[in-house]
């Protein structure tokens, strides 16, 4: 049940900023764990968080640039 908690939580927690933590107190509810000890993670989690949402923002970029090329979107002029 944790992990089905954990990839449910997780689906829609990459495209908003800051929403890993909400997403880790679901999980750890639902693991048992008690919640007091997210104040430890706190301090890492804003960085690791940025790092989480520029990955996100890269790959979105790169698949709709690769679907518009595929497709003849861009307004690029032919090779010669």
């Amino acid at each position: 049940m944790i992990v089905v908690t954990a990839t449910l939580a997780s689906i829609g927690s990459a495209a908003v900023p800051s929403a890993g933590m909400v997403m880790l107190v679901i999980v750890l509810g639902q693991a048992g764990i008690p919640e007091a000890g997210l104040a430890l993670i706190f301090a890492i989690d804003r960085p690791l968080d940025m790092c989480r949402t520029v990955v996100n923002i890269t790959s979105d970029a790169a698949v709709a640039t690769i679907v518009a090329k595929s497709v003849g979107k861009l307004n690029q002029e032919p090779k010669k």
